[in-house]
């Protein structure tokens, strides 16, 4: 009883092994051509490719895309499909993976992409400096009217000689003097971490309609509102934003950009247009993103502004120069610069 059915085991072992061999006979050729062009292209030597092979090149890819779905769907042997994968993952990487070197990438981005993509979030850009200034405007005028709001706007850990009713010549040595660098470290590190989170919260929260965007944004800059208040008291103002010029005012604008960016999602989705809600959140977010990666660099740089140059400049006129020069060229640089972005290089 167990022999015929040993036999036949064996002879549909048979037939399926023929039907392999048939499968691969007939299509092995378009397999070995492609093959060949990618182990040229993978090394480099795109040039030694003739014209013929580099347009036959997606059709080759289509052929073996199709072979590896009738392998799959007749359950051919495991050595070939193991062969058609990996001869398919190759040939989508280069038909249609990615075209740009990194090289290439940060070319277009700096030379044009990163811009662009900021004047085209004018109008978002002009409310977030209203709210901001507004921010502002409202920390001053709290504590002006009560200055207990102070204790309520600026961070416990900083309420040492930064006091309402602090002498002119206690808050001058907060702003100048290598005995407070140590303190006035801790307070810029502060700012930078507090800012960089309301940066990334401005953008993660843009879909909720902007609305959270706006309120951060006013919240963050009430801080800064109560201690210009304080520093004017004693007329110290120019000396207070030259200190927060050497820093603030790429930090300041990387916020100003991420909270245009979370209101450009959020006013797309609200006013969505003809597009549907998922389609123009889509949209506006591959503009904001890139933005958004700009705003990290600017991130970056402020800390090293921060960490630096403020540690070493020690006037207010050179805080003032190296603050509003880099004002001035964030500015120059995301509306004067109207370059065309390049075009995308070959890997």
């Amino acid at each position: 009883m167990n022999q015929p059915a040993n036999l036949g085991g064996g002879a549909a072992i048979a037939a399926a092994a023929l039907r392999s061999d048939r499968f691969r006979i007939e299509r092995e050729a378009d397999w070995q051509r492609l093959e060949e062009i990618l182990d040229q292209m993978e090394k480099g030597r795109i040039r030694r490719l003739s014209d013929e092979d580099l347009l036959d090149l997606p059709v080759l890819y289509r052929t073996v895309a199709s072979s590896l779905s009738v392998a799959r769907e007749t359950s051919l042997d495991a050595a070939t499909l193991a062969y058609l994968e990996s001869l398919v993952q190759r040939a989508w990487f280069l038909v249609y993976g990615p075209r740009t070197s990194l090289g290439g990438w940060l070319g277009r981005f700096f030379g044009g992409e990163w811009s662009r993509n900021v004047r085209a979030l004018r109008g978002e850009i002009l409310v977030a400096f209203a709210l901001m200034a507004a921010g502002t405007l409202v920390g001053w005028l709290l504590c002006a009217a009560d200055n207990q709001w102070y204790y309520s706007l600026v961070p416990g850990q900083f309420l040492d000689a930064r006091q309402p009713g602090a002498s002119r010549e206690v808050l001058l040595g907060t702003l100048f003097g290598n005995h407070q660098q140590q303190q006035l470290s801790t307070f810029a590190a502060f700012l930078f971490n507090n800012n960089s989170g309301v940066a990334i919260t401005c953008f993660a929260l843009g879909f909720a309609f902007g609305v959270p965007p706006m309120l951060l944004l006013i919240q963050n800059t009430t801080t800064l509102g109560a201690m210009l208040w304080l520093y004017h008291g004693q007329g110290l103002t120019l000396d207070m934003v030259g200190w927060l010029s050497v820093h603030g005012t790429t930090e300041l604008f990387a916020i100003l950009l991420a909270g245009a960016a979370g209101l450009h999602i959020g006013r797309s989705m609200a006013f969505p247009g003809e597009l549907t809600v998922l389609d123009a959140a889509a949209r506006a977010g591959q503009r904001a993103s890139v933005v958004m990666a700009g705003v990290l660099i600017m991130l970056a740089v402020a800390g090293l502004l921060e960490g630096f140059a403020r540690q070493l400049i020690d006037n207010t006129p050179a805080r003032l120069a190296v603050g509003y020069g880099m004002l001035a060229f964030w500015l120059g640089y995301f509306f004067l610069l109207r370059r065309v972005p390049p075009s995308s290089e070959a890997a």
